[in-house]
């Protein structure tokens, strides 16, 4: 029987794909990528010929009942994206989503996540921790970091090179300035880097230091994240 495999792929260093993922991708009639050109280089890398159909958050809700369908048809598809696993803080849900409520067998394959290795070494709490991922940009915003402020748990954010001060700067606002965080960069890449302290500490390391790469923001939860906490 069909079924969608679920695939994730490397967020920087080639090295971190599995041999099943590998195997999959070349065993499976279609990839669907969230943008064929990057994972183009993936398959290239690996040579990997399996034709690919573009599968991104802009056509996702359009295109999932076909891909059920063909599914049923007796197509086995393997979903990807750019990096990590598919449908974190990536396109992924609504196919899943749609393949579950079809009664279609769904197979996800362990392997990178950005929030795991930053989360693992932040040397915060990680027995219970809150998953954000990436904030509204407006609407909303301010809301969810009240929430977040007050969340007690370990608290994961995904943020981009341009908002990342910014964010730093609103956590600041609404945590203080002595909660303890830990900033991680370009996690697997050359330039993989760690940042940790106090949120006024990293922040004013970041106004020195020009952000770069993809971040993950590992915030302390309100009861174990103050700085008096963490020596």
């Amino acid at each position: 029987m069909a079924k969608l495999y679920i695939v994730p792929t490397p967020i920087g260093n080639l090295e971190d794909i599995t041999l099943r993922a590998l195997r999959i991708l070349k065993e499976v009639d279609t990839i669907l990528a969230e943008d064929t050109r990057t994972t183009g280089k993936l398959l290239k890398h690996f040579d990997i010929q399996t034709r690919m159909q573009s599968h991104h958050k802009f056509n996702e809700h359009k295109t999932v009942e076909a891909v059920a369908a063909r599914i049923l048809g007796g197509e086995n598809i393997a979903l990807v994206s750019d990096a990590g696993t598919p449908a974190i803080s990536d396109p992924g849900f609504l196919v899943v989503r749609k393949c579950v409520r079809k009664g279609i067998d769904v197979e996800c394959l362990p392997g990178a996540t950005a929030f795991v290795p930053a989360l693992v070494q932040s040397g915060l709490p990680n027995d219970k921790f809150c998953f954000e991922g990436f904030l509204p940009p407006k609407k909303g915003r301010q809301t969810r970091l009240k929430e977040i402020a007050a969340e007690e748990r370990t608290v994961i954010i995904y943020e981009s090179p341009y908002r990342v001060v910014k964010t730093l700067s609103q956590l600041i606002e609404v945590c203080g300035t002595e909660r303890f965080v830990s900033v991680s960069r370009e996690i697997s890449k050359l330039y993989e880097q760690t940042v940790r302290g106090t949120l006024q500490e990293v922040h004013s390391w970041f106004l020195e230091h020009e952000p770069k790469g993809e971040f993950v923001i590992i915030l302390g939860g309100l009861s174990t994240g103050n700085k008096e906490e963490k020596e």
